[in-house]
């Protein structure tokens, strides 16, 4: 079996822009790489020039949350700083897995057998109306974690992809309100991760699962995430395997890509 550790030049889904090519997409860590390199924010000047790449920063924020009704509050301006000084692709730590299967079609890759081993991951659960809106304000949450708001007082650092865990109805027709955003911890705090200073970010310890994940492309939103769970179901063999309510969202590159990925994981069960 070949040890995988995810795709290259990935980056997390935030937030929602409005495309001039088509319905909105997604706030990047792309973009805030562009946003660093336009604004110079590698910089560590203190005082007045400080606030002002604060201010720009959130403002810019400010303008793509209310593109999905989601109000970016002051206090994100030094977490939103500090995630965009510290983006670097490089640095961005991949979830690792081992690749069990391919399964292929006509030279097509349908969806990848892989197994994910035990590990911690900060978790927090949204019931928001829309679930761009659950992702945004869940990863708003998740980044003050990051950016120092844990008992460690440090910055932890970038890890892709941000997932997000979503329910089926029992008649399987639509996702439930809850979703769950999860930030997988780096490898070197795996051991004794940080509390988050916010009670309503817990620590869990997932347990060695088996996914089937099939990569897709496009926005990710209510109806696109109905239809790849109906596709990779109709492409698996033996789909009762796996759980049959709960479904995971991996989110890797910038949506104004030309090719966008993302991917939908079925979990076996247990």
């Amino acid at each position: 079996m070949q040890q995988q550790q995810g795709e290259e030049a990935g980056g997390c889904q935030l937030s929602g822009v409005v495309s001039e090519l088509g319905p909105p997409a997604l706030l990047t860590l792309e973009d805030l790489e562009r946003l660093d390199e336009e604004g110079d924010s590698s910089s560590t000047a203190d005082g007045p020039e400080d606030d002002m790449e604060q201010d720009r920063l959130l403002h810019y924020w400010q303008s793509v949350g209310r593109g999905h009704r989601v109000d970016v509050p002051h206090d994100m301006a030094e977490p939103i700083q500090q995630l965009t000084r510290n983006n670097r692709p490089q640095q961005r730590e991949h979830v690792p897995f081992t690749l069990i299967q391919r399964k292929e079609k006509h030279g097509e890759l349908l969806y990848e057998k892989r197994q994910y081993g035990k590990a911690k991951w900060a978790c927090i659960t949204m019931k928001e109306e829309q679930y761009e809106q659950s992702i945004c304000l869940g990863f708003m949450k998740l980044m003050k974690y990051i950016c120092e708001q844990n008992c460690s007082g440090l910055y932890l650092g970038l890890t892709i992809p941000i997932v997000t865990i979503v329910h089926t109805n029992e008649y399987r027709s639509e996702i439930t309100r809850s979703v769950t955003v999860a930030y997988y911890l780096p490898e070197q705090l795996q051991g004794q991760p940080p509390q988050p200073s916010d009670p309503n970010i817990v620590i869990e310890e997932w347990p060695p699962t088996i996914v089937y994940s099939r990569s897709f492309q496009g926005v990710i939103n209510e109806m696109s995430i109905m239809r790849e769970i109906n596709l990779l179901e109709e492409l698996l063999e033996s789909p009762e395997l796996c759980l049959e309510d709960t479904f995971i969202i991996a989110g890797y590159t910038n949506p104004a890509a030309v090719v966008r990925h993302n991917e939908i994981w079925f979990l076996q069960r247990p």
